[in-house]
């Protein structure tokens, strides 16, 4: 399901368990169910996330790819709360591997679900903005930042 936010065209697609992915880049998708009510959920919450009348997201998940490693970083993200940011030496940590950083950057980079798995609340550990879909995705970050409240610096 194609979608219009107020920063670009956004992704979505869902199983019959929950959503799958989420992504500021076309999906390919074999006989689209937009009647799917997970797609729905997530396009509802995504527009009110938006409009700053949501915070959290609640649509299940459907994740049915990723090393044990991306898995794991995955739900280290999703603790991060609205509105703050973790370090990627943070999320390391947090997972118990604490020379992980570089991995980290990778596993985000791996994130099947864009915004909903806020991978847009890592930054550098001297508070810089670094990778968010490469370097063409740090204007996406920061909209999503100052969306949050976040100060950029």
């Amino acid at each position: 399901m194609k979608i219009q936010l107020p920063i670009g065209e956004f992704w979505l697609t869902a199983t019959d368990k929950g959503l799958s992915h989420a992504s500021f880049v076309p999906l390919l998708v074999e006989n689209e169910d937009l009647d799917n009510p997970y797609l729905i959920q997530a396009k509802e919450e995504l527009l009110s996330y938006f409009n700053k009348e949501r915070t959290q997201f609640t649509v299940p998940f459907d994740i049915q790819e990723g090393t044990a490693f991306q898995r794991a970083t995955w739900q280290a993200l999703c603790t991060i709360p609205y509105g703050e940011t973790r370090s990627y030496q943070e999320i390391a940590e947090k997972i118990g591997n604490a020379k992980a950083v570089r991995a980290i950057g990778q596993a985000n980079h791996r994130n099947p679900l864009a915004i909903f798995i806020p991978c847009h609340r890592v930054i550098g550990k001297n508070g810089q903005l670094t990778g968010y879909m490469g370097l063409s995705g740090i204007e996406l970050k920061k909209s999503l930042l100052t969306l949050e409240g976040i100060p950029l610096p």
